[in-house]
């Protein structure tokens, strides 16, 4: 595991530290030695997830309240993670998702800026290059955004990439894929409101929840069922801290994919949740959804390259495995 020796460098502020992945990712900063200060205003993440550090309860939009939270804990580096992430409703309510990561994220990169603060980690999204035009797909693939959320996303990525020149700005725009799993010492874990990803949904159905929708069984795959690339939250996490500290060590600034490089169908999950959990997963099969593609898996090598990054945890049932003990506790 990477660490921080010097003390003047240990408080790094999380923005969206409550949620999902930045609640993984401030547990992976105590653990290599740094102070994650989270800044969430707790809208979507949750409290008890705030473990190895100290919060602010703010909105990005308050200016005010991000120069208190520089000055006050000394920041030194940011990981960014807070933000709007549904899809579907990034379409339905666009000026939300404007406002919440893009003037939001601006107005955290300006308070950067101003106090100093030059290393930026930026939890971005597969979700920018739209519609694949080759499998896997690598960071050089057009990024062309099908959704106001992955059009938020790649806002902010052009905002970096020019901050880079005018303010001396370093920064990672980690653009991962699916995210899933849970905390292996199951500390933390998944806890949407609503929630919309295969994973927990299948384990919901496995639960005696509601049937598993699945959307389309008629796509060009092997079974008929989209395919998608799964990395564990808790890899996730792990790629953050080690883009921070390539930054640290006059990295330059990139844009890296976090993915497997291996895809797995929707059949394939179902198939594992039932090997795993010992019960069945009832399942209805709905048309296609607009927009979604047949197949979306990374093509990973350049974060193993640049930041010696190699998944631990994402083999679908090392992953399954963590989700079901999390959501069946």
């Amino acid at each position: 595991m990477i660490t921080s020796n010097n003390l003047n460098l240990k408080r790094i502020l999380v923005t969206g530290g409550a949620g999902y992945v930045g609640s993984h990712i401030a547990k992976a900063l105590a653990a290599a030695g740094f102070e994650p200060v989270v800044f969430d205003n707790f809208s979507l993440g949750h409290r008890r997830a705030v473990r190895w550090g100290p919060a602010i309860e703010a909105d990005l939009l308050d200016r005010g309240a991000l120069d208190a939270a520089f000055h006050e804990h000394a920041i030194s580096a940011i990981i960014h993670a807070a933000g709007s992430a549904y899809v579907g409703e990034s379409t339905e309510n666009p000026r939300k998702y404007f406002r919440n990561n893009v003037a939001g994220s601006l107005n955290l990169l300006d308070a950067a800026i101003d106090h100093g603060v030059r290393d930026f980690v930026f939890s971005s999204s597969c979700a920018t290059y739209g519609l694949p035009q080759r499998i896997p797909t690598d960071e050089t693939h057009l990024q062309a955004a099908l959704s106001p959320y992955g059009e938020t996303k790649l806002m902010v990525e052009r905002a970096l990439y020019w901050y880079r020149d005018a303010y001396g700005l370093r920064s990672h725009a980690l653009r991962y894929f699916n995210a899933a799993g849970a905390d292996p010492d199951g500390e933390i874990g998944e806890e949407h409101n609503p929630e919309t990803h295969l994973i927990p949904l299948t384990i919901f159905a496995a639960l005696g929840r509601a049937p598993l929708r699945v959307f389309g069984d008629d796509y060009p795959t092997p079974d008929g069922t989209g395919i998608r690339d799964y990395i564990h939250v808790t890899d996730l996490a792990d790629a953050h801290v080690r883009a921070l500290s390539y930054l640290r060590g006059d990295g330059s600034s990139v844009a890296l994919n976090l993915g497997t490089g291996k895809g797995h169908s929707i059949r394939e999950v179902i198939r594992c949740v039932e090997g795993v959990s010992g019960r069945s997963v009832p399942y209805i099969v709905n048309p296609r959804r607009a927009g979604d593609a047949p197949e979306l898996v990374a093509a990973a090598s350049r974060a193993h390259a640049e930041l010696g990054w190699t998944p631990a945890y994402s083999d679908l049932e090392t992953l399954i495995r963590t989700a079901w003990k999390w959501f069946s506790r």
